[in-house]
């Protein structure tokens, strides 16, 4: 019997990531964009078209404007992850991607195009929104069902780095066309969006159907193919008809009360209702973790502070440590687990959203006050709200960051889950849009005190984990569905096993006396 392996796994996980989220993203695609639109914000050219004129003669963006430039493509977002669930069934997941990478292309070239029409490019971030919603919750969707289930985390995990690998990205480009004259300094940042779509739109026809789908779809040879490619072995060897088995057994059971629905989710069946909420509240919990203020809004927030850096400097500095933070998740999610790093990202977050917000309310200056003004208490609040700022990313991209992603790919039936996954991707963009929507607005009134309302948010979070989240590391598809029919205690799923052990799961000799066994029963039957 030939050794699975898993590379092939991996390097489909690894480039279907790039067009994929966050949950506040959609993998590298929203990373870069998130990126990109803070620093543009500021840059003068872009102020100039799209701002408005002070009474001193000078262009600025208003709050208000900041906050739509921004949040449409949020907008747009939450009506993609709500579409791609009824793509992904009529046109599978390999065929939706192809779509809604195309629709996000279309979105940046109208935004490139832009001269000096508010109204174009809001709606060209509108349309880009729809592919990348629809992206965040197929990304998780494709990668649950493709990917081996030892590695199934590890890949999720993927997805968000992809997000932070975009957000660096954009800030170094950022920082290096800020200071061109002319549409240029943001036009190019821009326009390089074009460029990530053509790629994976052009990558995209390496990539092999989900053999879940394909099952479902009846096609049975092909989604053999697909398993024994991914795990690099013949098609008759044991692991590919065991898994093919399995499935069929699934999706016959789940497809035995005829077409899925929306308010199927949310029905007492399989505890279905409890993983929906699960998917959404944490996708909820995430985005108030208050890590995205610091990305769409942290340029003009850390100024108040009294920094010597430039404010393209410090993105690139919070892009560089998300990547940073995001690295070791890609082992923790897979010894640590899904719960208790959900957990221990709760403390850590809500200890340095506490910590910046106090020092910067009681010892940063008045929001324009002169460099030459601030006192020596003034700058050490301010470098101690940057430091904890950095902390708090740095918490978040190990945990809160993937594992909410990872959690919501794997929690769902076949018969559900396009489905299941889109509404918790669409809570994720809702939220999204609110949070950039209003942030700016809410931080003009009550400055850094804004960060209390993330701490409150984490410390429900915490609690809201240790009662309701239980613990998938290790589980199959299928077997997260036993889990959730056993009733365990979400605080006592770490011991809790599933009642079959599978053959792939046996060491390989193991498996090679059975198949012997098996072949000797057969030609005595014979």
């Amino acid at each position: 019997m030939a050794v699975p392996t898993n590379r092939k796994a991996i390097l489909l996980a690894v480039f279907i990531a790039f067009g994929g989220v966050n949950r506040h993203s959609a993998g590298f695609l929203f990373g870069y964009d998130i990126g990109v639109i803070s620093g543009c914000l500021i840059m003068p050219d872009f102020q100039r078209r799209f701002g408005q004129i002070d009474s001193n003669g000078n262009p600025f963006l208003s709050s208000s404007r900041q906050s739509i430039i921004t949040s449409l493509l949020s907008a747009g977002t939450f009506v993609g992850a709500l579409g791609q669930a009824f793509t992904s069934d009529r046109f599978g997941r390999r065929g939706s991607i192809l779509i809604w990478s195309g629709i996000f292309t279309i979105g940046t070239a109208i935004q490139t195009a832009t001269t000096t029409s508010l109204a174009q490019i809001t709606i060209g971030r509108f349309i880009a929104g729809l592919g990348v919603g629809a992206l965040s919750a197929i990304v998780p969707l494709y990668n649950g069902e493709t990917a081996p289930k030892a590695l199934r985390g590890m890949l999720l995990v993927f997805y968000q780095l992809q997000i932070i690998i975009g957000i660096f990205l954009s800030y170094i480009i950022d920082l290096g066309t800020h200071s061109v004259k002319g549409s240029a300094s943001w036009r190019i940042p821009v326009g390089l969006q074009m460029l990530w779509g053509l790629i994976l739109l052009s990558g995209i026809f390496f990539l092999p159907e989900s053999p879940r789908h394909l099952l479902g779809i009846g096609k049975e040879d092909e989604a053999r193919a697909v398993v024994a490619q991914l795990n690099s072995v013949p098609e008759d060897d044991p692991l590919v008809v065991e898994t093919i088995d399995e499935l069929e057994y699934a999706i016959k059971a789940e497809n035995e009360g005829g077409k899925a629905t929306w308010l199927e989710c949310y029905s007492t069946r399989n505890m279905l209702w409890k993983r929906t909420l699960n998917g959404m509240m944490l996708q909820f919990i995430q985005q108030l973790n208050g890590q995205n203020f610091y990305y769409y809004y942290g340029d003009t927030f850390f100024q108040s502070a009294g920094t010597q850096l430039s404010p393209y400097v410090i993105q690139t500095i919070l892009g560089a440590v998300s990547v940073a933070g995001t690295i070791p998740a890609l082992y923790l999610i897979e010894t640590t687990g899904r719960r208790k790093s959900l957990l221990i990202g709760s403390i850590l977050e809500a200890i340095c959203a506490l910590i910046a917000g106090l020092v910067g309310h009681f010892t940063l200056a008045p929001t324009g006050t002169p460099a030459n003004q601030l006192t020596t208490r003034n700058r050490r609040g301010g470098d101690t709200l940057i430091a904890f700022a950095v902390l708090h990313v740095f918490s978040y991209s190990m945990f809160w960051g993937p594992t909410p992603w990872v959690y919501l790919g794997e929690s769902f039936p076949l018969r559900v889950r396009p489905k299941a996954i889109a509404l918790g991707s669409a809570t994720n963009w809702i939220w999204n849009f609110l949070l950039s929507f209003f942030s700016p607005r809410i931080a003009a009134r009550i400055g850094p005190l804004i960060l209390l309302i993330f701490f409150g948010m984490l410390v429900f979070g915490f609690f809201y984990v240790w009662i309701f989240i239980p613990e998938t590391k290790g589980l199959s598809l299928e077997e997260v569905d036993e889990m959730y029919r056993s009733g365990v205690k979400p605080w006592k799923s770490s011991q809790w096993r599933p009642s079959v052990k599978h053959i792939h799961e046996e060491p390989a000799e193991e498996v090679g006396e059975f198949k012997e066994e098996k072949e000797d029963k057969d030609s005595r039957e014979a």
